[in-house]
């Protein structure tokens, strides 16, 4: 995992499943692959894991079968 790339300009989204007390985590394109933040401290440490990493993340979330 790297620190995000430029996390100030990143557009920071949620997923529209999220509660509204700010209890999630945000992601945001960067150039690297995905930055994630926690959404209760967005100043603090966020990082980035590659888009396939990710991919490969949220269809485990899903329930999706994982392919190679």
């Amino acid at each position: 995992m790297q620190p995000a790339q430029n996390p100030v300009a990143a557009g920071w989204y949620r997923s529209s499943h999220s509660a509204a007390n700010n209890e999630c985590v945000e992601i945001s394109d960067t150039a690297t692959g995905v930055g994630i933040r926690d959404s209760k401290a967005p100043g603090a440490r966020q990082f980035t894991v590659g888009a396939n990493a990710f991919t490969l993340f949220v269809m485990g979330l899903k329930g999706d079968p994982l392919k190679d």
